[in-house]
């Protein structure tokens, strides 16, 4: 059985930059992710991470080269096939968790399900369920200007993950945080990974964290390398 749940053959990203000329972002970057597995994508500034992980979510479209999610190429699709996988099969996680806050931490969660059709019941069903695993349950009611930054970040795991997607992007998602609560939210994003067995691509520049993920894939003059 192929357990690949996404993967990039040859992606190309070029943008051109004005005066600056022609800026080869990504040059054939080549990745596989395979499901319950956690890869840090490290690499400096500017480097193009924010760019790639666009492209693996179908956010944007690479110049050349495919993207498979589940063995079926997507790239290149219509708009409407790449909104469904992107609602069906990927969570998006980024630096800001972007909560709606006019809504509680569990109304955030519920809502993503009840657009894609399911019971307000059962959507916050999983939405407590979710939030007990972060060790968060406690603070379902509160809207987010009530939550501490852990516990927003760690309410926009939830909801990332509230459809249950295969996927999991996250762009440093620890990023605004401060070194103990980053642990801590790191700590519960790896829970949901290892009890849900999604496949999770985490961009990071925090070395020690990327060093707790199964693998480590650097991005070095938009090619991906492993280590």
């Amino acid at each position: 059985m192929n357990d690949v749940v996404l993967k990039l053959d040859g992606v190309e990203k070029l943008y051109n930059k004005g005066l600056a000329g022609e800026v080869h972002v990504l040059r054939g970057a080549e990745l596989s992710l395979k499901a319950g597995e956690m890869v840090a994508l490290v690499a400096p500034s500017g480097a193009g991470k924010s760019t790639l992980l666009h492209i693996a979510g179908l956010l944007d479209e690479a110049d050349t080269g495919a993207v498979e999610i589940g063995g079926q190429i997507l790239s290149g699709k219509s708009d409407r096939r790449r909104t469904r996988a992107r609602r069906e099969d990927i969570g998006f996680v980024y630096q800001f968790h972007h909560l709606l806050p006019e809504f509680s931490a569990l109304e955030n969660i519920a809502l993503p399900q009840m657009a894609n059709g399911v019971s307000k019941l059962d959507a916050e069903k999983r939405g407590k369920e979710l939030l007990e695993t972060v060790g968060v349950a406690h603070r379902a009611k509160h809207r987010p200007a009530e939550l501490s930054g852990g516990e927003q970040q760690r309410v926009a795991f939830c909801r990332a993950l509230a459809n249950k997607p295969r996927i999991l992007l996250a762009d440093e998602p620890t990023g605004n945080l401060d070194p103990a609560t980053s642990d801590q939210v790191f700590d519960a994003l790896m829970t949901l990974v290892r009890e849900t067995g999604l496949a999770a691509l985490v961009a990071t520049h925090n070395m020690e964290l990327a060093a707790r993920m199964d693998r480590v894939v650097r991005l070095e003059n938009g090619i991906l390398v492993d280590g």
